[in-house]
């Protein structure tokens, strides 16, 4: 989601329109919908953004950062819509990009999308973000070993990103490192131990292994921290765990 710099970008817009007294200024919309945005309050920030919309309707800025208010309503197909103006007005910026490469990954078009995050990664060659994502949209193509790549160049920019460190290891589970995917487990729960994700997993894959004294300690932690790990199809479509850790959650939890 775009949001840095929208405001002066606006603001340096609205000199030429008058503003009565009844009217809110675009300024103060956009606070509204950083504020919305910030209690979680998606709609009422949609909302901000199409009235400025209204009034700026050929603002890029503005475009994007309503897609990302509907991104995260799972308004897939108008989060697209939106993002692709954004692009046709601002073609140079990498975030449109990143957030329809999202949304088309969100709506199985995994192609589409890893083309999109190419395109975010050539005009910003240095983010991570764009790199984990597509490592996500390969992944679930199935192109483990691609995925792999993009994971260890998201961490080579980002070496402190736990969701790609958490990826990798979920990949290198799936094409059979075992103990490379346990070491990174382990190395992410003992930094972040109430990391549920990797909690799960390395529960998963402990019990795999034989080890379910653990495996069962580990489980225990994710009970009181986040339930939906209970739940495979969550897992699976959801979180998109890769098989094979889907398959060793389903056999511990029928253990």
């Amino acid at each position: 989601m775009v949001l840095a710099g929208v405001l002066a970008a606006i603001a340096s817009l609205t000199i030429a329109f008058p503003v009565s007294a009844q009217m809110v200024s675009l300024p103060e919309l956009a606070q509204q919908a950083f504020e919305a945005i910030a209690r979680g309050n998606f709609n009422t920030a949609e909302t901000d953004w199409t009235e400025i919309l209204d009034r700026l309707p050929e603002n890029a800025i503005a475009y994007s950062n309503r897609a990302g208010t509907r991104l995260a309503q799972n308004h897939l197909q108008a989060a697209l819509e939106d993002y692709n103006r954004a692009i046709e007005l601002m073609p140079e910026a990498a975030d449109p990009y990143l957030g329809r490469g999202i949304a088309l990954e969100r709506l199985q078009r995994r192609d589409e999308a890893i083309a999109a995050y190419d395109n975010a990664i050539v005009r910003l060659p240095e983010d991570g973000a764009a790199y984990n994502n597509r490592g996500n949209a390969n992944a679930g193509a199935g192109r483990w070993e691609a995925a792999i790549a993009d994971y260890k160049k998201a961490i080579d920019l980002d070496p402190d990103s736990t969701v790609a460190r958490a990826n990798l290891a979920l990949a290198q589970y799936q094409t059979g490192d075992e103990e490379g995917a346990i070491a990174a487990m382990r190395k992410l729960v003992r930094q972040y131990p109430n990391y549920a994700d990797m909690r799960a997993a390395l529960a998963a894959a402990l019990w795999e292994r034989g080890n379910a004294g653990e495996a069962q300690s580990h489980w225990v932690a994710v009970a009181g921290l986040d339930r939906r790990y209970e739940d495979l199809n969550w897992v699976e479509t959801v979180r998109r765990w890769p098989p094979r850790l889907v398959t060793a959650l389903e056999g511990f939890l029928r253990s």
